[in-house]
């Protein structure tokens, strides 16, 4: 009798849409289905999700990949879930509905109260607990501003009736059939509610953004079994495993498992990790520690800075200036000039993340002259990515005390081979892009195979990994360091 062929379906929650990867046993892509979703912006400086939206493309995604490939039940070992981290919501426990629309990692609603909790001096406690800045970007200054401009809320939290959680939570909820709510523990380290050293929800931040206990999730390993599907999704119950934020399983996808090992994520924005133990440390200012990853009952932790607009940056030059008709042609006006003619842009369009945080700074082209063309503009837009990325690098070596081994990088712009070569002169490290454009849906496929042995151990899933073509560094150091100092001051020009 033959074997069946079975398979890991990883749902990665992005962004911008919902997909269905299917996995197998060799950790090869075998199928993709991404469904787009809605970006919603109510007022300057909100961004919002609808999680009926997501949570129906994430079914539908889910269908369509078993039906394209003519699977039965029996041949999905698991369901790996990764995340778009820091967007968060709430939602009723009867009705299982939201209360509100999710609020995205982006949106900067939490920002008059981190204003305030900053004058009262608590960027220290925050710190010290969560490893975190006292920021909106993360999820806890989010969570308040719904508690207090939703009708009804804070009583329904008082009766214990509503739940909180990332995308991840939404999910798991609502396909084991409201059976389960959990989170793991890389979410739950960028929500600025949880206490990384002692690995739980902290009672005192709870009650300093207002929220309560009852609506927290639980707290589970990345590489074990957090539930069952319900009878609405399979006719079998599947496990679903490998709870994972999306940076995070980037990082597990890209084998960076030992201390100085680090990965760039080029998404909307950007997150820079680097493995750093298994103990936290205290990371550079600018910088966070975060968990990495909870794996065989351990946490291993990393420096993390994380870059609000980069991959957006091509966006914003094709739809909203139309310079590109598409990313590939940034590449090509890039390379049709020697050199960025003193441009650059700084691309704060929603303020400044790591290393700056400063949610005041504002986008900024600068250094034009008569002679600057559109590609000058393009090309300063893909060299401002690699300079974000260097900025958090060369904080993490010279502040951290941890030297980078190797930088690997996914997401789409990876494939831009001027931006990769750019980046590499840069850091002045070898940069090597992951051999799968879907390096987060692998991540979260691997623990979802460790939960469920689908795959045995670190070593075997080490023996999975593709990596793409390798870039060196080529460019002077003195030129290297003239164009990073350009940088700096368009930095401190768009921070006026």
């Amino acid at each position: 009798m033959q074997k069946i062929q079975k398979f890991i379906l990883a749902i990665d929650q992005s962004t911008s849409a919902t997909k269905a990867v299917l996995f197998d046993r060799q950790g090869k892509l075998k199928y993709r289905k991404s469904i787009p979703h809605k970006q919603y912006y109510p007022q300057p400086g909100f961004v919002e999700h609808n999680p009926v939206e997501i949570l129906d493309n994430a079914r539908s995604a889910i269908r369509e990949t078993v039906g394209a490939n003519q699977l039965n039940e029996d041949q999905i070992q698991a369901i790996a879930v990764t995340n778009q981290r820091e967007t968060v919501m709430i939602w009723d426990k009867q009705t299982g509905r939201p209360v509100c629309n999710a609020a995205v990692w982006q949106c900067q609603r939490g920002a008059r109260y981190c204003d305030e909790l900053r004058v009262q001096g608590k960027n220290e406690l925050i710190r010290r607990k969560t490893g975190l800045l006292l920021d909106p970007y993360f999820s806890a200054g989010k969570l308040h501003w719904m508690m207090n401009h939703t009708d009804g809320l804070k009583e329904k939290a008082r009766r214990g009736e509503l739940f909180l959680g990332t995308m991840d939570s939404w999910l798991l909820w609502n396909l084991t059939g409201g059976k389960v709510h959990a989170t793991d523990h890389s979410n739950a380290s960028r929500t600025m509610l949880f206490n990384i050293h002692n690995l739980q929800w902290d009672d005192e931040l709870i009650e300093l953004f207002g929220l309560h206990r009852s609506m927290f999730p639980e707290i589970r390993f990345s590489d074990e079994t957090a539930g069952y599907t319900d009878a609405a999704v399979f006719n079998r119950q599947i496990p679903i495993a490998g709870l994972t934020g999306d940076s995070h399983a980037a990082l597990f996808g890209q084998n960076c498992f030992t201390p100085g090992m680090a990965k760039a994520t080029y998404g909307t924005g950007s997150s820079i990790m680097m493995n750093i133990g298994t103990r936290p440390a205290n990371s550079p200012e600018g910088l966070v520690t975060s968990v990495g990853y909870g794996t065989a009952g351990q946490v291993h932790y990393v420096f993390e800075g994380n870059i609000h607009c980069t991959g957006d940056t091509i966006n914003w030059l094709k739809n909203e200036v139309q310079l590109i008709r598409d990313a590939a042609e940034a590449e090509d006006l890039a390379n049709s000039i020697p050199d960025n003619n003193g441009v650059y842009l700084v691309p704060a369009f929603v303020g400044l993340g790591a290393p700056y945080w400063d949610n005041h700074a504002r986008a900024c082209l600068s250094s034009m002259s008569r002679n600057t063309t559109k590609a000058h503009i393009a090309r300063a837009a893909l060299e401002s990515i690699a300079y974000q990325i260097k900025d958090l690098i060369s904080l993490m070596e010279e502040k951290g005390g941890i030297r980078l081994r190797e930088l690997r990088v996914d997401g789409g712009p990876t494939r831009n081979d001027f931006l990769m070569q750019f980046q590499c002169d840069m850091l002045n490290r070898i940069v090597v892009p992951s051999g799968i454009e879907e390096v987060s849906a692998l991540g979260s496929a691997f623990l979802a195979g460790l939960a469920t042995g689908f795959w045995k151990d670190l070593e075997q899933i080490k023996s999975l990994r593709e990596p793409g073509r390798s870039f060196s560094p080529v460019m002077e150091e003195r030129e290297v360091s003239r164009l990073y100092q350009g940088w700096k001051k368009a930095v401190e020009r768009a921070r006026l």
